[in-house]
């Protein structure tokens, strides 16, 4: 029992500190102090969609497709086109970017912070602001696009701090 408290309580000082400790710029920073609803890391895709523009095609992006774990890698949410992140028991938020800050790491996407506006109860009912952060790869290709229409995924990681 002891020693099942002790791994409980390192594990619990162990995600705060990933939280917390990590370098965050400045600029995405919280408004105020807020109490953390979790931390969740995403493995997913960036979709980039192909479109007409003048006479030329482009790549503009369409929405994100990612799943988020906990720290054990069970199922916590959903993350859409919206930005939306959807956890099992229905609840559901929506975000709005704030700031966003170029990735420390080259070839991913921006670490952003954003306002959330809640949607029915449950676990993401309370959040009110969410961190991306430790971005890896999502950046979407550049240039012409072959065919108006065309779809590109790109693979991405990411970790999400929600907060209330």
């Amino acid at each position: 029992m002891l020693i099942r408290s002790l791994f409980t309580f390192a594990a619990f000082a162990l995600s705060a500190v990933s939280a917390t400790a990590q370098d965050i710029p400045a600029k995405l920073a919280l408004p105020q102090e807020r109490p953390l609803v979790g931390e969740y890391a995403a493995k997913g895709v960036q979709i980039y969609v192909c479109g007409v523009k003048g006479a030329a095609t482009e790549w503009s992006f369409k929405g994100p497709e990612a799943k988020l774990v906990d720290a054990q890698g069970r199922p916590f949410a959903r993350h859409y086109a919206g930005p939306t992140w959807e956890a099992p028991d229905g609840s559901k938020i929506v975000g709005k970017v704030l700031a966003t800050e170029p990735a420390p790491k080259g070839g991913a996407i921006p670490w952003l912070l954003l306002s959330t506006e809640p949607s029915g109860s449950g676990v993401l009912a309370g959040a009110r602001f969410v961190q991306r952060v430790n971005t890896s790869g999502g950046v979407g290709p550049i240039g012409a696009c072959p065919t108006a229409g065309t779809e590109r995924r790109v693979d991405y990681t990411a970790d999400y701090i929600f907060y209330k």
